[in-house]
């Protein structure tokens, strides 16, 4: 198995890949693998304002993005059939993100002659019930749709999102289309 070790600034860094995400049925035998949405927010709502404070609000949002798209890149390669033809994929990836309860996917357009698409997730695992903010929260979605997209077409995505529950929506709504090359 190659190496997914890099030195940056001098120091170890393992880069991500899925096998270290680790047996957690072994790991959390008592526990088991679920944990309430609470947590998963905790976690990243304060990593968000750690890096705002450190940057600005746009960086953080591009890192959150960024992450999210390594995180779909890799859910895409390790969990979805990506040699299922188009209708069987969205089927797959809506079924798979219920039963991990990110959300409820549905697919609201598709060009295929584009590949344009606008998508919603309902029940949000990142916004569903959070106080009105009048911004659009999800930037970790808009990367991570946009690697699972990417990894069924073998084109780079560009999405972003135009409808969100902190800015007094009640889905989130997508709206991807192929970036130009």
């Amino acid at each position: 198995m190659e190496s997914n070790n890099v030195f940056l600034n001098g120091k170890k860094h393992n880069n991500f890949c899925w096998e270290n995400l680790g047996d957690i049925k072994v790991g959390r035998g008592d526990l088991g693998e679920e944990m309430p949405v609470l947590v998963y927010r905790l976690m990243q709502y304060t990593m968000l304002d750690v890096l705002t404070r450190e940057y600005d609000v746009d960086k953080a949002n591009d890192y959150f993005c960024k992450a999210g798209y390594l995180a779909g890149t890799e859910f895409a390669k390790n969990v979805l059939d990506l040699s299922a033809d188009f209708n069987a994929f969205i089927a797959g990836l809506q079924k798979v993100l219920q039963d991990l309860k990110i959300g409820v996917l549905r697919m609201e357009a598709y060009d295929p002659q584009t590949g344009d698409i606008i998508l919603t997730v309902g029940q949000d695992l990142d916004c569903s019930g959070l106080p009105i903010t009048y911004e659009n929260v999800c930037s970790y979605d808009e990367g991570f749709i946009s690697g699972i997209l990417e990894m069924y077409t073998g084109k780079k995505y560009i999405v972003r999102e135009v409808d969100c529950w902190a800015n007094g929506d009640r889905v989130c709504r997508f709206s991807g289309s192929v970036a130009e090359t």
